[in-house]
């Protein structure tokens, strides 16, 4: 979701938050202890469906070609909101995990059994409450960063989660707090390095965090030559473009809230002198939100979080085709079939796995993305009221588990455990 601190003055929009200022730090980067809060009481009942997709329809939630497993309700978390979520396989027993980010905090959910879903308990936020939160892993642990103001970089040993019998409060294992708040970040995982997008230093570009051993993070460099940084992906390239093999590349969506809108890629293998290699603008006042590459490196799905809502467009996905870094292209638009906004996307092999917020999670088939041709093949909508253009309903889903159970997140509902029907 949008950081509407970064917004032009008088931009529309739907909620208004107020944020506490964030000192800067120039000091070196610290770890610190982290204070446990007081935990919400959570029930301990799960609110369970297990309603296949039957006619359109599971339960009251439409659908097409996926079955809802189990629903954990935000009242079951006792937590108001949700945000992002991710997953965790366990090495040794194989069971997944979801991580759930909440509006205070993040639950461990042992989802082994789907249709019975085990919480296991929460990790609290570092600070204060926040509507933002986002997870990621890397080596058996998760990195949490909210926009709570000095929430810094959670950090928490995944591997506790074997031995836990009861409901728990956790607390961190360490907490990087040099640069304060943050809005969103990204681990590559071949390089050991967590990227961390909308804080206080280098004017809300990256933040590059060797995260080789996860318990001692140490912060390498940034980038701040570009407007602020909402999301971006980094992998080691292995794309078309033979100049930029196995260098370590930066897509990121960047916005200033108006007409600036960009995708900017940067070569980050140097975190001690990141190159620009080009950019590429969309004539839009929106907000550039947040884009993932296809497999094969070679396009760039991109959302953008407001057209929808200033335009009055259906919602609206972005192809660029990135054959040349250097000369990066529009390539096409994909238009959904409602006016919902769209959020995170993923790439699964030919699948794009895209949280529409208010009209759900949406598949599309892009195997033939090349010949310009787009389709949506599969859908599930936790949020039934409507398909309006607001900030309701899906926030994020994760669509990497070997099972094929899709975690969703829903802002107004929590937790949905999904599958494509047999």
């Amino acid at each position: 979701m949008i950081n509407f601190k970064n917004m032009k003055k008088g931009l529309l929009i739907f909620y208004v938050l107020a944020f506490a200022c964030v000192k800067e730090f120039t000091e070196p980067p610290q770890i610190i202890d982290e204070i446990p809060l007081e935990p919400n009481p959570i029930p301990k009942v799960l609110d369970l469906s297990r309603t296949p997709c039957d006619n359109g329809m599971a339960e009251i939630y439409p659908c097409l070609g996926y079955d809802l497993l189990s629903r954990i309700s935000l009242e079951t978390f006792g937590s108001k909101t949700a945000n992002d979520n991710w997953g965790w396989v366990d090495p040794k027993s194989g069971k997944e995990y979801v991580l759930t980010g909440l509006d205070d905090g993040t639950a461990f959910i042992d989802i082994s059994d789907p249709k019975n879903p085990l919480v296991l308990g929460k990790l609290p936020t570092s600070t204060l409450n926040s509507a933002w939160r986002d997870i990621k892993v890397y080596d058996n642990h998760a990195l949490i960063v909210s926009e709570a103001p000095g929430h810094g970089l959670q950090i928490f040993d995944l591997n506790r989660l074997r031995t836990v019998n009861e409901y728990q409060i956790f607390t961190s294992d360490v907490v990087l707090n040099d640069f304060g708040n943050a809005h969103n970040l990204w681990i590559n995982q071949e390089s050991g390095y967590a990227y961390i997008f909308g804080s206080k230093l280098y004017k809300g570009g990256p933040v590059f965090i060797n995260i080789n051993n996860p318990k001692n993070p140490i912060v390498e460099g940034g980038y701040a030559e570009d407007s602020y940084m909402h999301n971006a992906q980094i992998v080691i390239y292995d794309g078309p473009d033979t100049q930029y093999k196995d260098r370590e590349i930066l897509f990121g969506s960047n916005s200033d809230g108006g007409v600036n809108n960009q995708i900017i890629i940067l070569d980050v293998t140097d975190k001690s002198n990141p190159i620009r290699i080009n950019s590429i603008t969309y004539p839009n006042d929106g907000y550039s939100h947040q884009g993932i590459l296809s497999e094969d490196h070679r396009y760039f799905f991109h959302g953008d979080e407001l057209d929808e809502l200033q335009y009055g467009s259906q919602s609206h996905t972005r192809i660029f085709n990135f054959t040349s870094l250097s000369n990066p292209e529009q390539y096409f638009s994909y238009f959904g079939g409602t006016s919902a906004i769209d959020h995170d996307v993923y790439v699964k092999g030919d699948k794009l796995y895209l949280s529409n917020y208010t009209a759900g999670m949406r598949v599309l088939d892009i195997s033939q993305v090349h010949n310009k041709n787009v389709t949506e093949i599969g859908f599930f909508d936790t949020y039934p009221k409507d398909n309006n253009p607001k900030f309701n309903g899906v926030w994020n889903m994760y669509p990497f588990f070997e099972s094929g159970v899709i975690p969703i997140n829903d802002i107004d509902s929590g937790l949905f455990l999904v599958k494509a029907s047999d």
